[in-house]
């Protein structure tokens, strides 16, 4: 079984990859500006190269950028603690940095790692189990925009599911993503009628367990005011590890 630590390692190595930086860079007091490059083992959310994008483990900042924005990103982590980076009104002065190059911020993520202790959960509720194969005839299903992608991705692919079942029917589904080969991201969809009744939360901690057995790592995402999916995250023994956010092009509408 891998250690908390072991595991925190893994997450470093991967942001590492995701930000080029160094270890060094995750770990110190110091804000990193790097230069936007894609590595080879990257997680892989967009084609291309990223214009910016922040990552903090809570302490110091680590940002990915286009050269363009390194003179600005100097000045901008000065004297600040990296988490700091995060809040309102530094967000709204990044913002108008980045409409000067038709970018504007997305939303933030807010990633939890999980505490390996398995929960050993005996659901009261039919469990069905689905590998790739079966995941695929569920694209399309508007009942479960988080618990899997919105089609197959290869770079990405959702790997593995657990729906819970009432009379033959799928009534919430817990899947996970292979973002990259050690870490398996999971998400989350209950349909409305069901909620509150811990069928999330269930779900999220068998699929937690098993792709623990499977020899991946599980991680965990969510906005910061969905505070329903905060609880089921908690409640299934995963903590707050690190946060992000990225620009991306803004609408020609706007």
């Amino acid at each position: 079984m891998l250690t908390r630590r072991e595991i925190e390692g893994e997450l470093k190595r991967q942001l590492a990859l995701d930000y080029n930086c160094t270890l060094e860079d995750l770990s110190g007091s110091e804000n990193a500006v790097t230069l936007s490059e894609i590595v080879p083992g990257r997680r892989e959310y967009q084609e291309g190269k990223y214009f910016f994008t922040m990552a903090t483990l809570g302490d110091s900042a680590v940002i990915m950028a286009d050269r363009q924005l390194h003179r600005f990103l100097e000045e901008f982590i000065r004297d600040k603690r990296g988490f700091w980076l995060f809040e309102h009104p530094n967000l709204c002065r990044l913002e108008r940095e980045l409409n000067r190059y038709r970018q504007t911020l997305r939303a933030s993520h807010h990633m939890f790692l999980p505490d390996p202790e398995p929960l050993e959960l005996r659901p009261s509720f039919e469990v069905r189990w689905m590998e790739q194969r079966e995941i695929m005839g569920l694209y399309g299903n508007p009942d479960f925009p988080n618990a899997i992608c919105e089609n197959f991705k290869p770079e990405r692919p959702d790997v593995l599911a657990v729906a819970a079942m009432d009379r033959g029917n799928i009534i919430g589904l817990a899947g996970c993503s292979a973002d990259c080969p050690r870490m398996w991201q999971i998400g989350i969809d209950v349909l409305p009628p069901y909620r509150r009744q811990g069928i999330g939360a269930a779900l999220v901690g068998l699929l937690k367990d098993e792709v623990f057995r499977r020899g991946a790592i599980p991680f965990y995402g969510t906005s910061l005011s969905n505070l329903g999916s905060w609880k089921i995250a908690l409640k299934c023994g995963f903590y707050p590890a690190w946060v992000e956010i990225e620009s991306g092009k803004k609408s020609t509408e706007a």
